[in-house]
């Protein structure tokens, strides 16, 4: 069987976002008084819904945020992009070899994704492709955003592959029917292999990761 459909993860597998929107994150908590590091927050809030930063978030300070700490936090972040971010390297190059359909399945807010893939270029390539757990308000790792990704381009979920870069996300892959690639640093590779991916550390693999029948992946090793 050959993959029919690429679903992607957006933060951390097509645009380098995670750092830069930690990066936000913890100076602005830091004014509530709580001190995080970048890489602990990255290790927390990798692929969560915000609901759940938030909830682990004010249990740390032992109390509420403002009720505009999400709106703040957006804006926040959404300036810093507009600024920094970048596509994930090699990602264009990879995209350029696929000939398969892709679309884009994220837990962030459709605003959010566009505002990304715009800054980084490659909002052509997903236009009209773009699906977002706010549209169906279930999040990662139930598996009905790539369910319902795969639904609304017409393949069959056995058919598809994703692209991610969190556990949440795998999970979700893994509970959909559908393989996952895994897209990390070889620090974290088992985490997202004993949740049920094939990892790989360089979107210059992706192309021919991606041409390999998927009854084939499954018996290989990681590369």
């Amino acid at each position: 069987m050959q993959t029919e459909l690429v679903i992607f993860d957006c933060d951390g597998v097509l645009v380098d976002s995670e750092g830069l929107g930690n990066r936000v994150l913890v100076k602005f908590v830091a004014e509530f008084g709580l001190a995080m590091k970048l890489e602990e927050a990255i290790l927390l809030f990798k692929g969560c819904k915000m609901a759940d930063c938030v909830a682990v978030i004010e249990h740390r300070l032992g109390k509420k945020l403002p009720q505009d700490f999400v709106t703040q936090l957006r804006t926040r972040t959404a300036e810093t992009f507009e600024r920094e971010l970048r596509p994930v390297e090699g990602i264009e190059a990879a995209l350029d070899k696929i000939n398969l359909p892709i679309c884009v399945a994220s837990s962030g807010p459709p605003e959010k994704i566009k505002l990304a893939l715009r800054v980084t270029n490659l909002l052509p390539r997903f236009e009209g492709r773009i699906f977002s757990s706010y549209q169906i308000e279930s999040w990662k790792p139930a598996p009905d955003l790539f369910l319902y990704a795969a639904k609304k381009m017409g393949i069959q979920a056995a058919s598809c592959t994703v692209v991610e870069d969190s556990v949440l996300g795998v999970r979700a892959g893994v509970a959909a029917g559908m393989r996952v690639l895994g897209y990390t640093e070889q620090s974290e590779a088992n985490l997202l292999e004993a949740s049920g991916a094939r990892v790989f550390y360089s979107m210059h693999q992706l192309p021919s990761l991606l041409s390999t029948p998927l009854d084939l992946l499954h018996e290989s090793e990681h590369v």
